[in-house]
């Protein structure tokens, strides 16, 4: 079964999970759990897919006796039902038994897949099919060997749906010596497959084959990796396919082709109860670094995230939507990471940002990596890392280009590492550092370490450098004391609120890393398929500038008093309608370059943070109509202008577009800012937008002497008077998400917030008491809690919760707006980043990091609250 992360969680909770903690942890002779064993499971614990299969008798219980009462070990069935709840694992029983006598012995449930007759029988459908001419074969065979052996000492004949066993235990040595011959000859004689299975001698009308069971059982259950274990002598062919990643497990004596063995089936139900709780505690996001606690650098064309232990863990390159070069953070140590750590193990104290820059220190006691992105040409990426301090420091260098999906081999080249085979050169040049280079056949990993008292260490990453320069460790003090100074130049001309000026800062930053210098366009987030709840499918690709998204982030820095990179964006917005149809066509979000989207597709190699499938890239969202993308891109237009004073023409031309599309496009249904993947309906939010451009325009023209178009103003007026009454839902005493809907959405506090219907209404007020009631949980709001028509659950929005203290502000309400300011504020990661959501329940981080949303949310408020010190 694939179960969801809820199904999983019922299904484990059913099973008595304590026990099987205290069974691994107690203690146990000489079992062959090796530290070897150990580091395969642990590795096969974080596979995208897993099955788990193994035999049955002398695998799963003791040895076959006469009786059919052999119940698997109690921690054994247990590990194994545990397993098959868990997400994206499988478990199977591949046994020489009879399916029907294999279920009833068994006495597991349907998550087990049970296969019996060595693969000839399954529960899944791919038994072989019985026929008359089958049938009577088998008559014949079973027949002959009742009359030759069955009254033998100790021996008892079996009819199977495809064979006829002869089961030798207990019978006398010279006996089963006799028998097995006297079998094979019937075998022989009737043109059957004949096989010895310990005890068990079957002869079969269809060749016998548990390697072949196990292969289909991977085929069809999609499993990236298997663990197969058995006893018997069939099994060692299944344990011939295993491959890559995959695991076999010997049980008990013999010779075997396995890489581990373990003393007897005891053994063997402690090594499955490992192997669940490893990978429940993988896939349940256990041990995967909380998102708020990764940080970000960037330089206006490149960003990266490093984890606490400054591990870069994700990148892209060439350009924010390319392939990933790094991509830990999706799939661990297997997608690529970069990492510097003291030789001597110690804890991390500390992490930040250089004050007023992108730059990053992490310390340890005798080791501290300062890492930044320095600005580089146009396709070029440079990374550079400074290991200072008085100890010894290790590093890894393991690069996995396309999402871990390029094939590359690696050359040490004097005080550089050439990474070949790639599109694009990647060299990481490294004075100093002497590098030892492994390989698993497909993908190269460098070491080095170095003694950090004898000089700093600088590390220069260059992708994309055609002709590359040396990095001069000299030079590159100087080198970072130009990153800062560009940054604290920049920083020094905003005008920063006195409400959490620190945090305000470093949100400017981040939103400035977002945008996309060589182009003007911005980015959503810098990452992908950061889940929206754990383990689950709700995982979006964010590389790509929204009109929305963009627009309303590069607002944030105009009320900071930043203008360029508004007028950079409305440039790239430019350039796309020179070559769209017409406005009203514009598509929702594109590529930084301007391009459409690709088709979304799934990384089906990666794992995902935390277990959280699938990875994806590309967004269909592409492919939407969001009728409310004009209002945020009008919005934008009015409030430069106000900053500046004056209107550009293409500006004002851009206003007109805007507004036209609107007057073309507002009276059909769309799919929302929240993008719901469903039929299209009458969005309130939409509908507010739409008339938020219209009324921007107006106010523009008026403000600065343009004529505008004689459609607006009736045109604002009709779709205002439409809203008010079509949006309101009697029964829900609230604006609500569509026409003729009775749900919730935080984002229709906009109908207020935007002036569209006065802030003392008392239909806005009760909007705001709605929303309050029914959406906010604690230090969150969610967008909304109606079904979406997609599967498993999200955390509360932080934009959504900063609309909230906005309209808090609104209707005079401005003590419960200071509460939840404050509450946003301790959800900060520890460097001042925040992520797309978060879940108040688990108190875990969700989404995309750092997400452009939530900062420039916070920046509005503490701007919006810098006006009420006096309320503290």
């Amino acid at each position: 079964m694939n179960q969801s992360v809820a199904d999983s969680a019922l299904l484990t909770r059913s099973l008595p999970l304590d026990m099987l903690r205290a069974f691994i942890q107690s203690d146990a002779a000489d079992n062959g759990l090796t530290p070897a064993l150990l580091a395969e499971l642990k590795v096969l614990a974080r596979v995208p897919g897993l099955l788990v299969a193994c035999n049955y008798g002398g695998t799963l219980c003791d040895a076959e006796g006469i009786s059919t009462e052999i119940l698997p070990l109690g921690n054994a069935a247990i590990a194994l039902r545990a397993l098959a709840a868990l997400p994206n694992t499988h478990a199977a029983i591949i046994s020489g038994r009879s399916l029907r006598d294999l279920a009833a012995v068994s006495r597991l449930p349907v998550e087990v897949h049970l296969i019996g007759s060595h693969g000839a029988e399954s529960d899944m459908g791919f038994a072989h099919a019985q026929t008359l001419a089958t049938e009577s074969v088998l008559q014949k065979v079973n027949a002959a060997l009742n009359e030759a052996v069955g009254f033998q000492e100790g021996i008892w004949i079996e009819r199977k749906p495809v064979a006829v066993s002869v089961h030798t235990r207990p019978a006398p040595p010279d006996v089963v010596e006799s028998v097995t011959e006297t079998a094979r000859e019937i075998a022989r004689a009737h043109g059957l497959f004949f096989i010895v299975d310990g005890s068990v001698l079957d002869l079969s009308v269809v060749e016998p084959s548990k390697a072949e069971a196990l292969e289909t059982l991977r085929s069809r259950l999609g499993a990236s990796a298997a663990m197969f274990a058995g006893d018997a002598h069939s099994d060692e062919l299944a344990i011939a396919t295993l491959r890559g990643p995959d695991l076999g497990l010997k049980v008990g004596p013999g010779e075997t082709a396995a890489a581990h063995r373990v003393r007897d089936p005891e053994a063997f139900a402690r090594v499955l109860a490992l192997l669940f709780e490893l990978r429940r505690a993988w896939l349940f996001g256990e041990d995967a670094v909380g998102l708020e606690r990764h940080t970000m650098i960037g330089n206006g064309s490149s960003t990266a995230l490093l984890t606490p232990d400054a591990k870069i863990c994700w990148m892209s390159h060439p350009l924010p939507d390319s392939g990933s070069l790094f991509a830990h953070i999706l799939g661990g140590d297997a997608a690529g990471h970069f990492s510097v750590e003291p030789v001597k193990a110690s804890q991390v104290l500390g992490q930040r940002y250089v004050d007023s820059t992108m730059i990053v220190e992490t310390r340890w006691a005798d080791v501290t990596v300062t890492d930044y992105l320095e600005p580089a040409p146009e396709g070029i990426t440079s990374l550079v890392r400074v290991l200072t301090g008085h100890g010894a420091a290790r590093i890894t260098f393991a690069p996995r280009p396309d999402y871990a999906n390029a094939p590359f081999s690696m050359e040490a080249r004097g005080g550089e590492l050439h990474v070949v085979g790639t599109s694009e050169p990647i060299i990481l040049f490294a004075p100093g550092a002497t590098f030892s280079i492994t390989s698993d056949g497909r993908h190269a990993t460098a070491t080095a370490a170095v003694n950090l008292q004898d000089g700093p260490v600088v590390l220069n990453l260059r992708c994309g450098d055609t002709e590359p320069q040396p990095a001069d460790p000299g030079g590159e003090t100087e080198r970072r004391a130009g990153v800062a100074l560009h940054a604290r130049q920049w920083v020094q001309k905003l005008a920063l609120p006195s409400v959490k000026p620190s945090l305000v800062r470093r949100s400017a930053l981040v939103l400035r890393a977002l945008v996309h210098e060589p182009t003007g366009a911005v980015l959503a987030a810098p990452t992908t398929s950061l889940p929206e709840g754990i383990g689950g499918t709700r995982n979006w690709d964010y590389r790509y500038c929204w009109l929305r998204d963009g627009s309303m982030t590069v607002n944030a820095l105009v009320d900071l008093g930043s203008t360029a990179e508004a007028a950079g964006f409305l440039a790239w917005l430019g350039r796309i309608l020179e070559h769209a149809p017409g406005p009203e066509w514009l598509h929702p979000l594109y590529s930084v370059t301007g391009a459409p989207l690709s088709t979304e597709a799934v990384v089906d190699s990666l794992p995902g943070y935390a277990g959280s499938r699938p990875v994806r890239i590309g967004n269909a969202a592409d492919h939407q109509v969001q009728l409310d993308v004009f209002g945020p891109v009008a919005e934008l237009i009015h409030a430069l202008s106000e900053r500046e004073g004056a209107l550009a023409d293409d500006h004002w031309e851009l206003m007109v577009q805007m507004a036209s599309a609107v007057l073309a496009r507002w009276h059909e249904p769309d799919h929302g800012i929240w993008e719901a993947r469903r039929a299209a309906r009458h969005h309130v939010y939409s509908k507010v937008m739409c008339w938020v451009t219209l009324d921007r325009a107006l106010r523009t023209a008026a403000r600065h002497g343009r004529e505008p178009d004689p459609a607006w103003a009736p045109m604002a007026g009709t779709i205002r008077e439409e809203v008010l009454r079509e949006g309101w839902d009697e029964s829900a005493r609230s604006y609500t998400v569509a026409y003729d809907s009775p749900d919730l959405d935080a984002a229709v506090l906009h109908i207020g917030l935007s002036g569209l219907l006065d802030v003392s209404d008392q239909r806005f007020l009760d909007t705001v008491t709605a929303v309050e009631r029914e959406l906010r949980v604690g230090p969150t709001v969610f967008r909304y809690r109606y079904d979406d028509g997609l599967p498993g659950l999200e955390g509360g929005f932080h934009i959504c919760t900063t609309w909230l203290i906005e309209a808090y502000v609104a209707v005079g309400r401005i003590d419960e707006a200071w509460d939840l300011f404050d509450q946003l504020v301790n959800l900060f990661g520890p460097t001042g980043l925040l992520p797309e959501e978060y879940d108040p329940g688990t108190e875990t981080h969700l989404g995309n990091h750092p997400q452009a949303y939530s900062h420039l949310g916070f920046i509005r408020c503490a701007r919006l609250l810098d006006a009420h010190q006096g309320r503290r």
